[in-house]
């Protein structure tokens, strides 16, 4: 990895710290997207990896797009096409990736998260806030849309009406209100935050890896398939699941009173 991702190994856990805190973490004018995308394509590739946290360098966790490059943008020197494509090529193939990666992520939200940065924290499995934290889906207030699946991920965590009033007003919300509206699972304290969200990975990746992958699959494909699409779904995979080792261990370490031990992340 190069300047903008800290890419961090443990175990079965890798960490993902985006390493600009002088300029808030932005996720444009920097190398943040191709980064991004390498470190999914190695964590798809390593069947090691069974968990991920996503976090911040320094006092916030991510500002979302850099306010200067987007004078250049303003300016009328780049054609409104041109300016699709940059988005099509560039920023929008970060949701894509994340939301497809079957590898559970965490989202360790250090500080504001704005704009692009919520959206980030929205393409994440699970939200743990510092108190410290701060959210807003901020574009409006810049005469701009949310371009990177904002406007798809935010109803579906705290619904339409408060992804709404979140959006057309571009107000700020603090960790306490995000934990009420569902935007996060916890609030902790700034020092327990990293803490926390390793705990979290290390209960998931406790348990059988490829049901974990499979669970997560599901439930992604939930948010936008019907029941009977969806139980067509999970009768394939719980065929798969049934014939792989984890599931053998697990149930033979059930039937004898003791701990298993989950080592394979495919079918035999």
């Amino acid at each position: 990895m190069s300047a903008f991702l800290k890419y961090e190994q443990h175990e079965h856990v890798v960490t993902l710290t985006m390493n600009e805190p002088q300029r808030r973490n932005p996720l444009t004018g920097n190398s943040a997207v191709p980064e991004f995308l390498e470190a999914v394509a190695r964590i798809e590739a390593d069947p090691s990896v069974r968990a991920v946290v996503i976090t911040g360098a320094g006092p916030a966790f991510c500002a979302g797009g850099d306010v200067k490059a987007m004078l250049q943008q303003a300016s009328g020197e780049r054609e409104g096409l041109q300016i699709r494509q940059d988005y099509r090529s560039g920023i929008q193939k970060l949701p894509l990736a994340l939301f497809n990666l079957e590898v559970p992520l965490i989202a360790a939200i250090n500080g504001p998260a704005i704009g692009a940065g919520l959206d980030l924290a929205c393409m994440c499995d699970i939200r743990i806030a510092a108190s410290s934290a701060t959210f807003a889906e901020s574009f409006v207030k810049l005469g701009i849309i949310p371009g990177d699946g904002g406007a798809w991920l935010l109803p579906r965590i705290v619904g339409l009406s408060r992804a709404s009033e979140m959006s057309f007003t571009g107000m700020t919300l603090d960790a306490e209100t995000a934990l009420q509206w569902g935007l996060v699972s916890r609030v902790v304290e700034p020092e327990n935050l990293l803490g926390t969200a390793m705990d979290i990975a290390a209960k998931i990746v406790a348990n059988p890896p490829y049901a974990v992958r499979l669970t997560k699959r599901l439930l992604r494909e939930g948010l936008h398939t019907r029941l009977d699409t969806l139980l067509e779904m999970s009768a394939a995979f719980q065929a798969l699941s049934h014939q792989t080792a984890d599931h053998r261990e697990a149930v033979t370490a059930f039937i004898e009173r003791r701990k298993p031990v989950f080592t394979r992340a495919h079918i035999d």
